[in-house]
């Protein structure tokens, strides 16, 4: 492992003015897709994708995104792999990294994510944990830089669980400059210690989930229960139960206000249809964006920044 492999495991890995260059080739590499341009500067490179968890966007993401750069992918999970085994992670990185160029994994714990890239000779990307989950965070400024310009100087109002999501939202908050009006039911609080923030000036807490979206520029949410809680289901249906995003709390924030969600979606649940559905709605090019955002992450992980 050379000093010079970035890894991308927190939002916070990289700096304020890469996000400018990375948000920059995004919009540059979405415009070439659009108009059939091919564009191929990661050819003969490989991406191992590595899933303990299930997913769907993830994998398309960054599986059509790796093709359409021109690289090559291998897809693993812990059914036809020895992470899923007795071989140690410390172990399996130094043997895949040995392989292939980049590794994008999504995983449960932090700590296994670090564990590989600690003994990564490559660029390793968190595609989703327990507590972060930066590639959807990335995508999800860069669809609102597309709708709006700057998320400087912005409110982002998030309802809901004080998640993966909710955490990687602190931390974009504290780099970027903008501020996270949160929230939660009791008991579902983030977690400042966790998500990472070294300051307080960056969110502010709300009892009121109406009160969090008043004049906010972005309402955002996600499911109640993540994966990997699933037993507490029934529990957070009812803690949760005023927590759903609907057309009073869009009333209530910026008259052009924008609504987002990583998807997959509860309509009824944590957002009502009106809501997701609705023109102020911009999750179907979010979805996309995690593609053409990723695109640009993993050029700039293996390149750096190209002409």
């Amino acid at each position: 492992m050379t000093a010079s492999i970035r890894h991308y495991l927190q939002f916070k890995d990289l700096s304020a003015d890469d996000y400018a260059w990375i948000f920059e080739r995004a919009t540059r590499i979405k415009r070439m897709f659009k108009a059939y341009e091919k564009y191929h500067p990661l050819a003969d490179r490989t991406l191992a994708m590595i899933f303990e968890k299930a997913s769907t966007r993830t994998r398309v993401s960054f599986e059509a995104g790796m093709y359409q750069l021109g690289g090559s992918v291998v897809h693993l999970t812990t059914g036809d792999s020895q992470l899923g085994r007795a071989e140690p992670i410390d172990d399996s990185a130094k043997v895949i990294s040995r392989m292939v160029d980049l590794v994008m994994i999504r995983t449960y714990e932090q700590e296994k994510i670090a564990a590989f890239a600690a003994n990564s000779r490559v660029p390793v990307i968190n595609g989703l944990t327990n507590e972060f989950h930066p590639c959807q965070i990335l995508a999800d400024v860069f669809t609102y830089i597309e709708h709006r310009g700057s998320i400087q100087g912005k409110v982002v109002a998030w309802v809901g669980d004080g998640n993966n999501m909710a955490n990687t939202w602190l931390q974009a908050a504290e780099l970027l400059g903008f501020t996270v009006h949160i929230s939660t039911p009791g008991g579902y609080e983030v977690d400042p210690v966790v998500a990472g923030v070294k300051s307080t000036d960056c969110y502010k807490v709300f009892k009121d989930p109406m009160d969090a979206c008043r004049g906010a520029d972005l309402v955002t949410t996600d499911v109640w229960t993540s994966m990997g809680y699933e037993a507490e289901n029934e529990a957070r249906k009812k803690a949760f139960a005023d927590w759903c995003v609907d057309l009073d709390m869009m009333a209530v924030a910026k008259p052009d206000a924008l609504f987002m969600h990583c998807l997959p979606a509860h309509r009824g649940e944590e957002v009502e249809a009106e809501v997701i559905d609705g023109p102020q709605s911009v999750v179907w090019d979010e979805a996309e964006n995690r593609m053409h955002a990723q695109k640009a992450l993993m050029e700039f992980l293996l390149l750096g920044r190209v002409a």
